[in-house]
């Protein structure tokens, strides 16, 4: 997979995920904390933690997507999850690559890369993906 190189604006979508990670964490104890961070194309930046639960609860990259949509933005170009614990840029579970592909088929996925992060277009991490519509 060919990773674009990030862009000032994409190190600005990390450094909000980061911060709200580190802000927000759960702590060492065995609890995986994930902060996330969106861009909408008008440059608005919309953060989201996930809420850890033996259950599975949402993930970040979901809470980011609902902060955006509730705030009224609907065009979102990138997307972006950092693990608390200095574990820097996480790649997407697969029901977030489904929900952003099905919500946002244009979007951006900065991801974590063998010398540095890059950013894929959502499709490159669901080949021939099933497309739901509503």
């Amino acid at each position: 997979m060919d990773l674009r190189p990030l862009t000032p604006e994409d190190h600005e979508l990390i450094d909000l995920a980061r911060r709200t990670v580190e802000e927000n964490t759960d702590g060492p104890d065995g609890i995986y904390t994930m902060g996330a961070a969106v861009r909408n194309a008008d440059g608005r930046l919309f953060a989201g933690i996930n809420l850890y639960h033996f259950t599975g609860g949402p993930c970040a990259e979901l809470v980011a997507l609902g902060h955006a949509r509730a705030s009224g933005a609907r065009d979102l170009t990138t997307i972006v999850a950092v693990g608390n614990e200095n574990r820097g840029v996480q790649a997407p579970c697969g029901r977030d690559r489904q929900v952003l592909l099905d919500y946002h088929p244009d979007i951006r996925v900065i991801l974590p890369g063998p010398d540095a992060p890059g950013s894929v277009h959502i499709t490159a991490l669901l080949p021939g993906g099933y497309r739901w519509a509503p």
